[in-house]
């Protein structure tokens, strides 16, 4: 089947991101939050990144023109159900999802395929709460979206070949790269970072390490673009606490055991660069270590 009109849940720092590249490559967006501040905050944040793609020449001011107009704005949820395909990217929180699937299903067309952009949560389990399973997988993009160039694709036990195909195809006109998964916790790429950025949190725990030596050895030692005490931050330490949590509990292994540092930094709200404390303090112009 054709996409042509993509629904967009969640209007958060996946979700505007989401937004940017499907309209950019020419489909009509409906893009739904329960906050209108947060669409239009997430609205501005798209046309300040796209001018900066068109300041340094990866895009031309009328194509940016083009895509803003094809984002449309809704609180309503049911709106989306004229939509070819749905992507989810709402908290990563299972009841959070299962209950906006269950408000979508009433409004949805027959052909409409669903998607989530979980890191972690099993789709077959998400999937199976619908009427369409086979119409449902994994579309998980990487942070941020505009620059990360891969995107994970999963399917789960009941996902059928049209579906599959037609969701790699959407991946292809964006211009990125299609990874397949399995639905197992986490799928690939968390299933192998998120134990570093724990390990890290434990190095740290343990006073093997402060933050700034852990962060500078993997980055020099490593050549890591970004430390992984750094890059927790930039995901979310409530995400990243999750995620541990999902592998933990659905591999029942004790090597994914989230470091109690972690937990303690997201018990006291300090969940990173979005709340402006972390393992760096960001509340000053040059981040500095917290501990």
């Amino acid at each position: 089947m054709e996409i042509r009109k993509v629904g967009i849940v969640g209007a958060g720092q996946m979700g505007n991101g989401i937004a940017h590249v499907i309209a950019a490559a020419g489909y009509d967006v409906l893009f739904n939050d329960i906050s209108q501040d947060a669409l239009d905050k997430a609205i501005l944040i798209i046309d300040g990144n796209m001018e900066r793609q068109v300041s340094k020449g990866k895009m031309d001011a009328s194509a940016k023109a083009d895509a803003l107009s094809r984002i449309q704005t809704t609180l309503s949820l049911p709106e989306l159900g004229q939509a070819d395909l749905i992507i989810e990217s709402a908290t990563e929180r299972e009841t959070v999802k299962q209950a906006i699937f269950e408000d979508l299903l009433p409004h949805l067309e027959p052909h409409t395929i669903l998607t989530s952009n979980t890191s972690s949560i099993s789709i077959t389990r998400l999937a199976s709460r619908t009427d369409r399973p086979e119409k449902f997988m994994g579309f998980h993009f990487m942070n941020p979206v505009p620059i990360m160039q891969l995107v994970e694709l999963i399917r789960g036990i009941a996902t059928d070949q049209p579906t599959y195909d037609a969701c790699f195809s959407v991946v292809e006109r964006l211009g990125k790269t299609a990874a397949s998964s399995e639905d197992f916790p986490a799928f690939i790429v968390n299933r192998i970072l998120m134990p570093m950025i724990n390990e890290a949190v434990y190095t740290l725990y343990e006073g093997v390490g402060s933050v700034t030596s852990i962060d500078t050895s993997m980055k020099l030692g490593t050549n890591h673009p970004m430390g992984p005490l750094e890059l927790a931050d930039f995901i979310g330490l409530d995400t990243c606490l999750a995620i541990m949590n999902v592998l933990h509990d659905g591999l029942a292994d004790t090597k994914y055991r989230p470091c109690p540092l972690l937990t303690k930094y997201v018990e006291a709200g300090w969940l990173g660069r979005k709340t402006g404390r972390g393992f760096y303090d960001y509340r000053e112009e040059v981040p500095v270590p917290t501990r």
